[in-house]
C-alpha cells in the first residue's frame, strides 16, 4: 500500500436551476431504500466476517471490514431512525435482502479476501452514483436527510477506495464479479424504492 488513496466523490454539482422538489412519496421512496440499503451492507460484511475471521492471514482484511461495518452500522441506525420518526414503510423484501446480503458476502469471502473487497469495491461504486443523484435530486429541500446522505456518501467513497488499497482488482475473474455485483445492487434499489 503506497500511501492513501484520493477518494472520488460524485455529485458535487449544484441543483438544475427549476429541479423539482421531491414529493412527500419521493423523499420516503429515499428513505426506505437507503435504509434496506445500509441493512444489505451489514449483512454483506456479516457475511464476510463469518468466513474471513477463521482464515489465517486475513486479520488486515478483517479489521478492514469490521470498520467498515461499524460505519455501516452508524448509517443503518440513522436511516432505521428516520423511518421510524416519519413513519415510513420499510421494505417487504427486508427478508430477501437478510439472506442475500449474507449470501453475497460468504460467497464472496469464500472466493478470498481479494474478492471480498471487490464485492465492496462494486457495492460502492452503485452507491456512489445512487447517493450523488439523491443528493442532486434534494437540492434545498430536506436539509437533514441531505446532510446525512452527504456524509454517508463520502463515508462509502471511502470503503471503495479502502477496499481498492486491499487489492480488490486483483481478485480472480474482477470484471465479470464486480459487473454482476453492481447489476445485483441496481436491481435491489429498484425494487426496495418500490417495494
Amino acid at each position: 500500500m503506497a500511501g492513501t488513496p484520493t477518494t472520488t466523490i460524485r455529485g458535487s454539482r449544484p441543483a438544475l436551476p427549476g429541479a423539482q422538489k421531491p414529493g412527500a412519496a419521493d423523499v420516503e421512496a429515499m428513505i426506505r431504500v437507503d435504509h434496506a440499503g445500509e441493512f444489505g451492507a451489514l449483512r454483506i460484511y456479516e457475511g464476510q466476517l463469518a468466513v474471513l475471521s477463521r482464515k489465517p492471514g486475513a486479520e488486515a482484511d478483517v479489521d478492514a471490514i469490521r470498520r467498515m461495518a461499524a460505519q455501516e452500522q452508524k448509517h443503518f441506525d440513522t436511516f432505521d431512525r428516520m423511518v421510524k420518526d416519519r413513519a415510513v414503510r420499510p421494505t417487504a423484501l427486508e427478508p430477501v435482502w437478510r439472506a442475500a446480503g449474507f449470501a453475497l458476502g460468504a460467497a464472496t469471502a469464500l472466493m478470498g479476501e481479494k474478492a471480498a473487497m471487490a464485492c465492496t469495491v462494486a457495492v460502492e461504486d452503485v452507491i456512489d452514483e445512487h447517493y450523488a443523484k439523491q443528493i442532486e435530486r434534494l437540492g434545498d429541500s430536506e436539509p437533514e436527510l441531505k446532510q446525512r446522505v452527504a456524509e454517508f456518501h463520502r463515508d462509502e467513497c471511502a470503503h471503495r477506495d479502502e477496499a481498492l488499497s486491499h487489492g480488490a482488482r486483483e481478485a480472480p475473474a474482477y470484471g465479470l464479479l464486480s459487473a454482476a455485483i453492481r447489476f445485483s445492487c441496481r436491481l435491489a434499489i429498484a425494487l426496495s424504492e418500490r417495494v
